[in-house]
């Protein structure tokens, strides 16, 4: 069984744009997280072209799959901002400056963080968000539901890790 840092880094790189590094990383992503082989599977057998169409199909804002957890909770964007530096404190409790080119609430992101620090507080945090986007992605009809499917049966019932004292 892999380590819990070795699957979130797994399940974060299954939940990004399927570009050709992450068709090269497939076979190692297959062999690291067993609990992805649904989906790795599937990715491995689906051309490059279709697997990304189908990616920006999935994921189009204006599909009610965001991958974006604060989308879930607060809904409006004004309502976002509070939560956004929230997600950005995690961070920085860690070190870490979040510098990508999504916000701090972008779930491979947070998967990243996961494996990295090893605290899964803000995972259960929004496990409710995870489940509703779990089930709008099976009702979709995507292998991605299974990626879903993984993590949320990976999630503690408690966070892991503790913060880093100031």
């Amino acid at each position: 069984m892999p380590s819990d840092a070795v699957f979130y880094q797994a399940a974060a790189l299954c939940l990004t744009y399927p570009d050709d590094d992450f068709v090269a990383r497939l076979p190692l992503l297959r062999e690291a997280a067993p609990q992805l082989r649904e989906f790795t599977d599937h990715a491995t057998v689906t051309p490059p072209q279709e697997l990304a169409a189908h990616y920006v199909r999935v994921f189009d804002p204006r599909n009610p799959h965001s991958l974006h957890l604060s989308w879930w909770r607060d809904g409006d964007p004004h309502r976002r901002d509070t939560s956004l530096v929230r997600f950005q404190d995690s961070y920085k409790a860690y070190g870490m400056e979040f510098t990508g080119e999504e916000l701090p609430d972008f779930l491979p992101a947070v998967l990243e963080f996961t494996a990295r620090t090893g605290d899964t507080g803000l995972l259960t945090e929004h496990r409710d968000c995870l489940a509703r986007l779990r089930c709008r992605l099976a009702d979709f009809g995507t292998p991605y539901a299974s990626v879903l499917d993984a993590v949320c049966a990976a999630l503690p019932t408690t966070p892991t890790g503790a913060r880093p004292s100031r």
